[in-house]
């Protein structure tokens, strides 16, 4: 098993952060929705934002170490692309970094703006850098938009990994799966 990436497949690290962070975003974007709906009644009203800041958080702090990661990691070849899917594999790639960023940074702008930490699962808390009148919203907005922008963009990133693995029989989503072909 192979912790660096290579030319011919993702390494560990790189495959446990992507689908770690992957199913993580789809279920914050799931539990966000939901719990947007909830009202003062209910039994989750609570839990349910505490549970989406702490993950929400522990992202942000992977974020850094994945783009690190995706850093100083060979790049699999994509040759099996046209320029036209490699030039776009490359930007939704790259994009994602920033994308996520500005959703996490936002995510944490909305409950540290009135000057109260974010409680991380009661292991730590992360303390608010920012207190202004009126950001929470604005922060919300954004973060709302940026969700949906978030979630739009992994499901075309998913369409096109599954149709480069079903229709074009190729190794894209092989590699990222179960790693490079064993020699």
């Amino acid at each position: 098993m192979l912790v660096r990436d290579t030319a011919s497949g993702y390494g560990i690290v790189s495959r446990l952060i992507h689908w770690l962070m992957a199913a993580a975003i789809f279920a914050l974007f799931a539990l966000g929705v939901w719990m947007v709906e909830l009202d003062y009644s209910s039994p989750y009203y609570t839990s349910a934002p505490a549970i989406h800041k702490s993950t929400g958080m522990l992202l942000l702090f992977l974020l850094i170490p994945r783009f690190v990661w995706r850093l100083v990691n060979p790049r699999p070849d994509d040759q099996e692309l046209s320029p036209f899917e490699r030039k776009a594999s490359h930007l939704v790639h790259w994009g994602f970094y920033p994308l996520l960023l500005a959703l996490m940074v936002t995510g944490y702008l909305i409950p540290t703006s009135g000057g109260r930490p974010v409680d991380v699962f009661g292991w730590f808390a992360v303390p608010s850098l920012v207190s202004r009148e009126g950001l929470a919203d604005q922060a919300g907005l954004v973060h709302w938009f940026l969700a949906y922008v978030t979630i739009g963009l992994a499901g075309v990133h998913a369409a096109a990994a599954l149709k480069h693995h079903f229709i074009d029989k190729s190794r894209i989503l092989s590699r990222m799966w179960s790693g490079p072909k064993s020699s």
